[in-house]
């Protein structure tokens, strides 16, 4: 399983900075990622958390996100709330207590220590710090850099660290002094780290960064991304004003916050006491946890009470995040989203300097509704400047809300249609610059690992729960050789993708990649259970990183090179396709293949059947190229892109959809009626594993080993296998002339006919024309053309569109394609199978047509019956 660790300097259950990552950690969740979260409770010493343990947190989030820790920290030497107070407040903003650098050095090397510890306990592939450059605690965020650069070295993991700010010193309470002042010299600074990706929240935040941090590489801009699911009214959540004592037609003013002084809900409170004459009854609910400073919350009941509104504010207590979409977060299971739904109107009358970004705001807008707020510090920058509309308290004014600023606030509470206007304003406006999919788009641009400048290929691995058969084949992969000696490692790379393990497949790739530091090894998740959906997932990961390198195309081709995880190549595998695709400028080249003769001891009949298949297939290549198949091909990667890569095609299987096998044959399917040609390359072998004959030895023989009725789907084949010096049992001569009819059937329309089919300008080829005899090679291109013409088909690309034509060609030629198939394979090859029962008594001059029905036929699937479903040999 791949892991996101995330890491969140709020220090809170529920704040806008943990629903950020759980948003953002969504995206990942949906690549097959399992996330957790580190709340950091054991890091902020002013949230009176510290070393706490968890209790009812996680039901405060989704049931997907795992609650961590870095274990052992109460256990480093002086490392305790009131050393990380002492820290602040005398070494960071009054740059004195030059008595502490020995303890944080000291305490940030035991914390480096434990948070590797933690890491590689929990195989972490990606981390997410939310905050860290904000220097509540600088022992902390040292430790942080030392352990992403020590775990980062080892693993071998490109820029496999999200860090995102959401508050930095000049954003965040800058009057008070507490982080000193630019350029913050006690502060631990961005640097410069191949493992790290910095990300601003906007463009201000971004330039700001570059003038503290001038030759900082890697910062971009990720704004925070909302759910535009607008609330509306006559769907509201029954129950929830009655719950809370709301009367169903009082309007209500949100408040969405921290209960502390710096959110300034008494001016909220003051509002709704100016607004009593204008707008009888409204009312106020503040969502926010009010023990989290209870001297605050029990002033703001005072306030409320002296100014007569006490029965009218509701401290509701905290609520689920808007985004978050869990379960119950209070004893009555409500949620932001849900107090939105009931509100007329969002506030945000928060202090000038304390908000960096305000999402109260963006949930508002993405629910669809109005908004009131300050033009605080950085309002503007976020919302204002894009156009957005509400009433703006402009703090030049005064502290508290104004006769005007009253005024507008009563207008759009009592203007139903100018609020409707308002709030559809701000929610289009609001989809196109924070819409959720933003951050998807963005995170899939900014975090594809570089690729080395000399990399010439990418190796693309699926694996699922093969922990037994991975070593041998990455072995395999790393002592490939080239022309003089070992291959340069630098030529090419890896990139295993995690189809969903169990097992220790992710943890044994961590482990070889630690111990071959001079080959890249990317691991990438797909979710999606299906060696295709891996295999695109792959493909598609190295071709986007090849072409984000910038280098000149024209200058070097890059190759994306399937491989299968059981399944062992030679030593010269990937420098016979280099060199041959090289040198032929094929788009595709395709291995050869073959087994073992020592997995066959004593298996002689069944032995001869594979062989006899094999060297049908050598044959057929060399003349037409063949198609690729995921045991091991290459592909040039602009003639990838320009069929639109692999395909994923879904079949109906016991009334579920399921993905479909041949992916690698639909693909070269796609190459070759582009126009590109594919290359046999006899030089690059693969060898087999013999599992694949063996785990279904009894349907291999009636050629059902993938499916039946048109159905080809994966099937998990780990099987225990023969031992090599006994070879298992044989087959007798009837199985052996039952799987040699099989395997012969599946390949003949394949690899004789499918070719011609695609490309019939092969039948012009002096090779071709030699194979096939010139009076077969003719009729066979008079008959293709005829065909095309009936079934008014110009393009046999498509899945299984080639199928039908191919069927009906083998039929009417069948006789004189083994008699060629023997001149050139060998006599062994014999005849044709026997017909279909149902073609047997067909009138000869009647054949042609009733092959037609068979082939076509809809209900039964009785072709695809007779031709099997795979050549597994």
């Amino acid at each position: 399983m791949t892991v996101l660790w995330g890491i969140s300097f709020d220090a809170t259950p529920i704040s806008g900075v943990v629903v950020e990552f759980v948003k953002t950690a969504r995206i990942f969740r949906e690549q097959g990622y399992q996330v957790h979260l580190d709340l950091g409770y054991d890091v902020k010493a002013d949230k009176n958390a510290f070393f706490r343990p968890y209790a009812d947190e996680a039901s405060l989030l989704p049931d997907w996100v795992r609650l961590g820790r870095v274990e052992g920290l109460d256990q480093v030497p002086g490392y305790d709330q009131q050393f990380v107070s002492d820290v602040l407040s005398e070494y960071v903003r009054d740059g004195e207590g030059a008595r502490l650098l020995p303890r944080i050095e000291a305490a940030a090397e035991a914390i480096s220590d434990r948070i590797v510890e933690t890491w590689e306990r929990h195989d972490v592939s990606f981390v997410m710090v939310e905050n860290g450059t904000l220097p509540e605690n600088i022992t902390y965020t040292r430790a942080l850099r030392a352990a992403v650069e020590r775990y980062g070295k080892r693993h071998r993991l490109g820029r496999f660290v999200l860090w995102r700010d959401h508050d930095l010193m000049w954003q965040s309470e800058p009057g008070t002094g507490k982080y000193g002042t630019f350029p913050y010299p006690r502060t631990v600074a961005p640097v410069n780290s191949p493992y790290i990706h910095y990300l601003a929240l906007h463009e201000e935040a971004r330039r700001k960064t570059l003038e503290w941090v001038p030759d900082l590489e890697n910062i971009d801009v990720l704004p925070n991304t909302f759910t535009h699911a607008p609330a509306v009214p006559g769907r509201r959540p029954a129950g929830f004003r009655a719950g809370f004592g709301i009367p169903e037609d009082a309007p209500l003013i949100a408040r969405c916050t921290r209960i502390i002084p710096q959110k300034r809900i008494d001016r909220d409170i003051h509002l709704l006491a100016r607004l009593a004459e204008r707008v009888p009854g409204a009312r106020l609910f503040v969502a926010g946890d009010t023990e989290e400073a209870p001297g605050e919350h029990a002033r703001l009941v005072r306030l409320a009470e002296t100014l007569g509104v006490g029965d009218r504010v509701v401290f509701g207590g905290r609520l689920a995040p808007h985004e978050a979409d869990i379960g119950a977060a209070s004893g009555d299971g409500w949620s932001v989203r849900d107090l939105l739904a009931h509100a007329d109107l969002a506030s945000f009358l928060t202090s000038y300097d304390y908000e960096s970004y305000g999402n109260p705001i963006g949930e508002a807008i993405a629910s669809r509704v109005p908004y009131l707020t300050t033009r605080y510090q950085l309002y503007d920058t976020v919302y204002g400047d894009k156009g957005f509309r509400a009433p703006v308290m402009e703090l030049t004014d005064g502290d508290l809300p104004t006769a005007s600023f009253v005024d507008s606030v009563a207008e759009l509470i009592l203007d139903e249609r100018k609020r409707e206007e308002m709030a559809d304003f701000n929610h289009r406006l609001g989809k196109r610059h924070f819409g959720a999919d933003r951050a998807g788009e963005l995170l899939a641009e900014l975090f594809l690992t570089p690729m080395g400048e000399h990399t010439r290929m990418s190796v693309v691995l699926p694996v699922y729960n093969e922990a037994a058969n991975l070593p041998a084949v990455l072995t395999s992969l790393y002592e490939q050789r080239g022309a003089d000696g070992p291959l340069d490692k630098s030529l090419y790379e890896i990139v295993l993708v995690d189809n969903n393990s169990t097992d220790d497949t992710v943890k044994i790739a961590r482990r070889f990649a630690a111990e071959h530091p001079d080959l890249a090894l990317h691991i990438v998740p797909e979710p999606e259970q299906g060696v295709a959906c891996a295999r695109k997932t792959g493909m598609d990961f190295a071709s986007q990183r090849s072409a984000r390198r910038g280098l000149p195309d024209s200058e070097r081709r890059f190759y994306l090179v399937s491989a299968d995880a059981d399944c062992r190549v030679d030593e010269r595998w990937l420098w016979e396709l280099l060199t041959a695709m090289e040198s032929g400028k094929a788009a595709i080249g395709v291995c050869d293949y073959y087994y073992s003769p020592e997995h066959f001891t004593g298996r002689p009949r069944l032995w001869d059947a594979i062989q006899r298949t094999l060297r049908c297939r050598a044959v057929t290549f060399s003349l037409f190229g063949g198609f690729p198949d995921g045991k091991g091909f290459a592909v040039e990667r602009e003639a990838y892109e320009k069929v639109g890569g692999i395909e994923i095609f879904y079949q109906l299987q016991n009334g579920r959809f399921v993905n479909h096998l041949s992916d690698d044959w639909d693909f070269g399917i796609l190459v070759r009626g582009s126009g590109e040609d594919i290359a046999y390359v006899p030089g690059s072998r693969v060898e087999i594993n013999p599992r694949r004959v063996n785990h279904a030895l009894d349907e291999v023989i009636t050629g059902r080993a993938y499916g039946s009725d048109g159905i080809i789907v994966m099937r998990d084949i780990r099987m225990p296998e023969p031992e090599p010096d006994r070879g298992g049992e044989d087959l007798t001569e009837e199985e052996a002339l039952q799987a040699w009819e099989f395997s012969i059937k599946d390949f003949t329309p394949k690899n004789t006919i499918l070719p011609v089919l695609l490309t019939p300008s092969l039948l012009d080829d002096d090779g071709v024309i030699e194979f096939f005899g010139p009076s077969l090679a003719e009729r066979l291109g008079q008959r293709i053309a005829e065909i095309k013409e009936e079934m008014r088909v110009v393009d046999f690309t498509p899945i299984h569109s080639y199928k039908t034509p191919s069927y009906r060609l083998y039929f009417e030629f069948a006789d004189e394609i083994f008699a060629r198939l023997r001149a050139t394979v060998g006599e062994d090859i014999g005849y044709p199978p026997p017909l279909p029962e149902c073609l047997r008594d067909v009138p000869p001059e009647r054949f042609t047509e009733f092959v037609r029905y068979f082939c076509e036929d809809r209900e039964s699937g009785e072709a695809h019956n007779y031709f099997g479903n795979g050549g597994v040999f």
